[in-house]
């Protein structure tokens, strides 16, 4: 088995498109949209890992604001700067929920970000 992607709901497709486009370097993968149904699924993830695991934006065109629920946590992202991409985020425009430094307990350095729909991030220092 392979992990192919995580879908999450979103009201703005194209602020989302953005957010992880422009503040999060990621790129649209595919794009797919359902006339029937009322839907658009936009895949988006990072050029360099084509056969990486990839974030499912989807989009239903009827609903404009969802429930997030308590049971999903978060998406998380190495990154090799954690400072510096934080840094990077919040010049962009992203919302650092949780500002980097070691984890509880711990010395692995996160911090938390959240997207347009309030979607947390767990971002992770690789080194």
């Amino acid at each position: 088995m392979k992990f192919l992607h995580t879908m999450i709901r979103v009201a703005d497709l194209e602020k989302s498109i953005e957010f992880y486009t422009d503040v999060l370097g990621m790129i649209v993968l595919d794009r797919a949209e359902n006339t029937e149904y009322r839907y658009t699924l936009v895949f988006v993830g990072y050029a360099d890992q084509p056969d990486g695991t990839s974030i499912e934006l989807t989009y239903n065109w009827d609903t404009d604001q969802y429930d997030m629920g308590n049971a999903f946590g978060h998406l998380a992202l190495g990154v090799d700067d954690i400072y510096a991409a934080c840094d990077k985020i919040k010049d962009l425009g992203g919302k650092v929920t949780r500002e980097p430094g070691p984890v509880k307990g711990g010395a692995t350095h996160i911090a938390f970000i959240t997207d347009p729909d309030n979607y947390q991030i767990e971002l992770i220092q690789l080194s």
